[in-house]
C-alpha cells in the first residue's frame, strides 16, 4: 500500500503523539529521582542523588524489592511448568471440550485485573478458609502468567510440527527421551520468552495483588501505592518506581530480542 506524502506525515505525527504521550510520564519519574526539591517543583533547578542514596537504605523498599523477585520468580516458574504442559496437550492432542480448555487458559489475562483479584479473593477466604499470604499472591500472579508462557510456546509448537517427534519415536525414544532430546530443544527460546515476560508481568502487577496480598507481605508495587502520598517519602518512590520501570523493561526487551532472532534464523 503507497501513502500519500500528507498522510505518511499525518501518521508519523499521530505515532509521535502517542508515544510521547507514553513515555513523556515515565521521563519526568526519572528526572524527579533527581531533582533537589522535596516538594517536586518543576522543573528541576538542579541535580542531586541523595534521594537514591535514602532509597539504598530504606529498609522498606529493599524488603517489598525482595519480596516482588521472589513471588516474580516463582510464579514464572509455575507458569514455565503449567504454560508448557497445557500448551503441549493443547496443540499436540484431540479432546472433548479442548476449545474451551483453550478459552479458559487464556481468560485470567483478558478479564479485568479488579475482578480476577476479587475472584481469587473470595475463592482463598471464602472457599478455602485460608489466610491472604505470600504463597496466594504467588498462586495469583501465576493464573495470568500461565497465558504469556502458552502462547509462545503454542506458537512455537504449531511451527515446529511434529515430523522430528515422529521421527524420534519411529527409531524407538520414548515420549520423555523425545520431549527431552527433540522437543525440548528447540522450545527453548520460546521459553525463555514467555518466562521472561512472564517476570515482568508479574514483577509490577498491583491491581491482583491488593486482593490477594495478607498482612506483611509487601510487593514494591504496593509500597509505592502506600507511600507515594507521603510528602517526606514521594522523591523516595520516584527512585523506587525508576527501578521498577527498569525491571519491567529488561525482560520485555530480552524477550523481544529472543523472538527476532529466533524469526530471523528461520
Amino acid at each position: 500500500m503507497t501513502l500519500s506524502p500528507l498522510a505518511r506525515r499525518v501518521l508519523a505525527g499521530l505515532t509521535f503523539g502517542v508515544l510521547a504521550l507514553i513515555y513523556l510520564p515515565l521521563l519526568v519519574v526519572v528526572a524527579n529521582s533527581v531533582n533537589p526539591s522535596q516538594s517536586m517543583t518543576w522543573p528541576p533547578d538542579g541535580l542531586t542523588f541523595e534521594w537514591w542514596r535514602r532509597a539504598a537504605h530504606s529498609e522498606g523498599a529493599r524488603e517489598a524489592l525482595v519480596t516482588s523477585l521472589q513471588v516474580a520468580a516463582v510464579a514464572t516458574a509455575l507458569a514455565l511448568l503449567l504454560g508448557t504442559l497445557l500448551a503441549l496437550a493443547l496443540q499436540r492432542y484431540s479432546f472433548f471440550g479442548k476449545n474451551a480448555v483453550n478459552l479458559l487458559v487464556i481468560l485470567p489475562i483478558a478479564l479485568p485485573g479488579v475482578v480476577t483479584g476479587i475472584a481469587l479473593n473470595n475463592g482463598f477466604k471464602g472457599i478455602l478458609g485460608v489466610d491472604l499470604a505470600l504463597w496466594t499472591i504467588v498462586v495469583a500472579h501465576a493464573t495470568f502468567c500461565i497465558v504469556t508462557v502458552f502462547n509462545n510456546v503454542q506458537a512455537r509448537l504449531r511451527r515446529m510440527g511434529t515430523s522430528l517427534e515422529e521421527a524420534s519415536a519411529d527409531l524407538g525414544a520414548g515420549v520423555l527421551t523425545t520431549f527431552r532430546l527433540v522437543t525440548l530443544p528447540q522450545l527453548r527460546s520460546a521459553l525463555l520468552a514467555g518466562g521472561m515476560l512472564a517476570f515482568a508481568l508479574s514483577f509490577d502487577e498491583i491491581i491482583v495483588t491488593t486482593f490477594t496480598a495478607g498482612n506483611g507481605a509487601t510487593t514494591l508495587p504496593i509500597w509505592i501505592l502506600n507511600n507515594m502520598f507521603r510528602p517526606n517519602q514521594a522523591p523516595v518512590v520516584n527512585v523506587v518506581a525508576v527501578v521498577l520501570i527498569v525491571f519491567s523493561i529488561i525482560p520485555v526487551w530480552l524477550a523481544q530480542r529472543l523472538s527476532s532472532d529466533v524469526e530471523g534464523v528461520r
